[in-house]
């Protein structure tokens, strides 16, 4: 662009040319715009961003564009993809970008930033998973020089690179390197590369003054040790982590006026994919001797240790929301919390209330956890006594607690002034329940800590939906629909749904304040986890709303969705709404259903409504006012046939229909899931099946793509950008197309369990096909284990068996060790980022663990909306522990994988302390103060050792 010059008074100032790059393929009507913090950039308001220019470079398209700006400028910039009106499509993802012009430049010099677009997938080592726990001594190094160049040019024809790559993995005494075809970057020869600085936030940089003449160069990235590098040097051999992929070039433009500064930001270094695995388990269902008839926060210590021992990086839990909604056993359910923000007290250990418990308590207590120690979980009762111990170590030391400094602390983060003030009428109770929450927060603080420190992620869940009556509905009303209900899409777990019972969320008015009530809860996550699960993500797109009168989940719609409009039906030559949209009862389906009850049922719930045909009674047209009135009838004895049998046999009845009105606007409809199946829409003619066939069809399948995509990019981020915790989406069920894509955009890890596989082609998924981004698992808590689905059904097993081993094999009818050892051995060697497997599926290695029968070990069965959430691991965190043997079959298994494990220190059978180093098929060691050197790439992936001195 021509330089205008900057005016100061009456002196011209000459400016600089700053010009951006970026390789990016667009779609048809799709620009690149670069936006930043100063008004050259449009000061974050992206109508006024810098519209960038596409030019094709080979194989690339680049897009380019300069702005003049002062010699001492500096300031963040970030690039979007917009549409023709600069409406954002897509942004980037990850921190924004910094630019500060180098020191002492000059006026009308130029200077050209080449930068690579930001994936969700590049932000994923800065999440605190890998930044605090798995990656964490790399993060730790000192920074070595102040960000910036220092450089200044000297010869006419010189030009200053400044190169700049994220490497968040790096062993100890490491440095990185770039090397390429020019002399200043060795010529390929690795010990002659440019050695980078490390500038701090896994950032690594270096400056290289070339002349013209160097251009055009290839370069790669790599990093090796430096004694190493020594051996290399001299013996001609070495071992060093290369990049993947191509060579990265670099070129200059002879047509255009050339650079003097080219700022290389060349994005994450190609390595091998890290990949890890973990053990995931409900809280509840944890064993150890200390445990007062569940598992307790403190027993996540010794769950770490067990993980540790076993290669494992990350532990998995449910949620752990207190969900004390209605005092029974209903409220052993983990996904329908009181409070978003607080931890359920079923997981206090009571003896670590206080260090000088009565002898009577602790008698109290060595009695309760003999009484409590059953087969299952026992809900009330154990939370019973729990509470009523904890009132009474509460009673002797609440004054000392409660005036302490950091409960205090503690209260100040968590302040409800109103409530928890001196003169309230509830006083002593509130101080009991903060007093409790103070001392779940300590132990789970304790257990959160000791797993950071063991090198193992705590990963919790986060429930989509909250209860109608809980906390947070209470205070923040207006942020969810209170008159309608959130349900299991159609097809998710079953044909029917299910109706979970949640208030559906007001997006728009939780958009006001940025969804800042998401982004507490994320924050209130953030300080015990380092990684979540977003509990059926596709809510964040789209969620199935329900009338808040149906205890089922069929009749339902999507919101956000665009309903079939009356006029659109009309052109379409459909007229009788009243026809398709209330329920369509003949007297002969009421006939065939309810036989000699039929006239009972006609006479209770239904009205003449034309010849032959049938409406329900004021009383009785909604599937609560349906139960209701059952019961009452059932009370008075006057049912021929089970209650339940004939409140399904009503149900269906009521939703015979083929399009739901809308009951905002009545000129507005909706196609009823499954609509083919009714009799409604069997009875109608061959042009309105054939229109309704296609309007369905758009409906679910094509009609709402965009509007789900733009749902989820307006929601999603606020929730990422809110912690920097690692994200995983629950993506199983009827997957709409967009949902993919955008996942990847934004970085978000995927779930890919066999049995549901995500293409409809399969009937089970196959491992070794899973992409990179997902975690992959034989089984979770939402279905039956894998022993159990084994043995529950023969021709599946054998169709499972010949697909995934060969025409000739024949499967045991048990699900024997060598079974389990290669269905997880498939899911160890599989490309996805994890491996996460139910401590359940994990037993199985082992016959003496699958004596109790396999469908016990059910945590969840999604089709009863009363399930009873109580089952516990059989065996105890100890004994676990003590069994070397089931941990070096699972230690094997993922050392086999090339899959990342924590090093331990074990003990030889002469008592040397033996560390254990990842070689897959070997147990390379070190003994005493001994050290045997081995090849081991930066990722954790091993590789063979290299005896290559240069590249060429």
């Amino acid at each position: 662009m021509a330089n205008l010059g900057l005016f100061t008074g009456t002196k011209i100032v000459k400016s600089v040319n700053v010009s951006f790059r970026l390789p990016y393929y667009t779609q048809w009507g799709q620009r690149l715009l670069v936006c930043g913090s100063e008004p050259v950039l449009g000061s974050w308001d992206v109508k006024k961003g810098l519209l960038l220019s596409p030019a094709h470079q080979g194989e690339e398209l680049i897009w380019c564009g300069s702005v003049a700006v002062p010699s001492e400028f500096s300031c963040e910039y970030s690039y979007y993809v917009v549409d023709d009106e600069k409406s954002v499509l897509r942004r980037e993802m990850g921190k924004k970008r910094k630019l500060v012009l180098p020191e002492g430049i000059n006026g009308g010099e130029n200077v050209e930033l080449h930068d690579l677009w930001q994936t969700g997938g590049d932000a994923i080592p800065f999440r605190s998973a890998f930044k605090d726990v798995i990656f964490r001594q790399s993060w730790g190094l000192n920074i070595e020089r102040p960000l910036g160049i220092q450089n200044k040019l000297d010869m006419e024809d010189a030009v200053l690179v400044h190169f700049k790559i994220c490497c968040p993995n790096v062993e100890e005494e490491t440095s990185v390197y770039v090397i390429g075809s020019t002399a200043k970057l060795g010529q390929w020869k690795v010990h002659d590369g440019l050695k980078l600085n490390y500038a701090g936030d896994s950032v690594w940089q270096a400056d290289a003054v070339m002349q013209k003449g160097d251009f055009p160069l290839k370069y790669p990235f790599e990093a090796f040790p430096p004694k190493q590098l020594d051996y290399c040097k001299y013996r001609k051999a070495g071992n060093f982590s290369l990049e993947t992929g191509a060579h990265r070039d670099l070129s200059i433009d002879c047509s255009k006026v050339q650079p003097r500064y080219i700022f290389l930001s060349d994005g994450m270094m190609r390595e091998m994919p890290w990949r890890g695995a973990g053990v995931a388990i409900p809280m509840f269902s944890v064993r150890s001797e200390a445990d007062l008839g569940v598992g307790e926060f403190l027993d996540l210590k010794l769950l770490v240790d067990w993980a540790v021992e076993s290669g494992f990086h990350l532990v998995q839990l449910l949620p752990i929301n207190d969900t004390s909604v209605h005092g029974m056993w209903w409220d052993s359910y983990p996904y329908s919390s009181l409070s978003v923000f607080a931890l359920h007290p079923l997981y206090l250990r009571v003896e670590a209330l206080s260090e000088n418990l009565p002898e009577n308590i602790k008698k109290e207590i060595q009695e309760a956890r003999e009484q409590l120690d059953g087969k299952d979980v026992d809900y009330e009762a154990t939370l019973a006594t729990k509470l009523s111990i904890a009132k009474k170590v509460f009673e002797q030391e609440k004054d000392l607690i409660l005036n302490s400094r950091s409960f205090h602390k503690y209260f100040s983060e968590n302040e409800l002034e109103k409530l928890v003030s001196k003169d309230s009428l509830h006083h002593d109770i509130i101080r009991f329940h903060y007093y409790i929450q103070f001392h779940l927060h300590l132990q789970l603080s304790e257990a959160a800590e000791y797993a950071r420190n063991k090198g193992v992620i705590l990963k919790g869940d986060l429930p989509i939906g909250v209860d109608r009556n809980s906390v947070d509905t209470w205070v923040y009303p207006n942020l969810f629909r209170m008159n309608t209900s959130t349900g299991a899409p159609p097809d998710y777990f079953d044909k029917n749904g299910q109706n979970w019972g949640f208030p559906t969320y007001n997006w728009e008015e939780m958009s006001k304040d940025n969804y800042a009530w998401w982004r507490a809860r994320l924050t209130q996550m953030a300080k015990y986890f380092t990684a979540y699960r977003i509990d059926h993500i596709l809510g964040f797109f789209r969620i199935w709303e329900l009338p808040e009168h149906a205890m089922t989940g069929l009749i339902g719609k999507f919101r956000p969705s665009i309903p079939l409009s009356k006029e659109e039906l009309e052109r379409e030559g459909i007229w009788d709404f009243d026809r398709l949209s209330l329920p369509y009862i003949r007297q002969e389906f009421v006939q065939e259903k309810f036989g000699a009850s039929w006239t009972l049922i006609v006479s209770n719930f239904l009205n003449d409504y034309q010849k032959g045909r049938y409406e329900f009674k004021e009383d009785s047209n909604t599937e609560k006012k349906i139960a209701s009135k059952l019961k009452m009838l059932a009370e008075k004895s006057m049912l021929l046939e089970s209650e339940d049998k004939i409140r399904r046999d009503l149900f269906d009845l009521l939703k015979n229909i083929v399009l739901i009105r809308d009951p905002e606007d009545a000129s507005k409809f909706y196609p009823r899931f499954n609509l083919e199946d009714t009799s409604s829409f069997q009875d109608l003619d061959d042009h309105s099946k054939n229109v309704l066939r296609r309007l369905y069809y758009d409906y679910y399948f094509h009609r709402q793509e965009n509007l789900w995509r733009q749902n989820a990019l307006k929601t999603l981020p606020a929730l990422l950008n809110s912690s920097d915790m690692l994200a995983c989406g629950e993506d199983l069920g009827l997957i709409p197309a967009c949902v993919h894509p955008v996942m990847q955009e934004l970085g978000l890890i995927g779930l890919r369990i066999q049995r549901m596989p995500s293409e409809s082609d399969l009937e089970f998924g196959i491992p070794s096909q899973y992409s990179y981004m997902t975690v992959c698992a034989p089984s979770c808590h939402d279905c039956s284990t894998f022993r159990a689905w084994w043995e529950e059904d023969e021709e599946r097993r054998c169709r499972y068996f010949k697909n995934l081993v060969g025409p000739d094999a024949i499967p045991s009818s048990q699900c024997v060790p060598d079974i389990a050892h290669f269905v997880i051995r498939q899911h160890v060697e599989a490309p996805s980022m994890w491996a996460i497997f139910p401590l359940q599926d994990l037993l199985a290695l082992k016959e003496e663990y699958t004596t109790r029968p396999a469908t016990e070990e059910t945590i969840n069965d999604p089709t009863n909306p009363k399930h009873y959430w109580r089952y516990r691991v059989h065996v105890t965190l100890e004994s676990l522990l003590k069994d070397k043997e089931l941990i070096a079959t699972i230690k094997g298994l993922v050392r086999g994988s090339g899959r990342s494990h924590p090093s331990v220190q074990e003990t030889d059978e002469l008592g040397n302390q033996e560390t254990i180093v990842l070689i897959p098929g070997k147990h390379q060691v070190t003994t005493g103060q001994e050290k045997i050197s081995v090849g081991k790439q930066l990722n954790g992936v091993p590789r063979k050792e290299t005896c290559v001195p240069q590249v060429s």
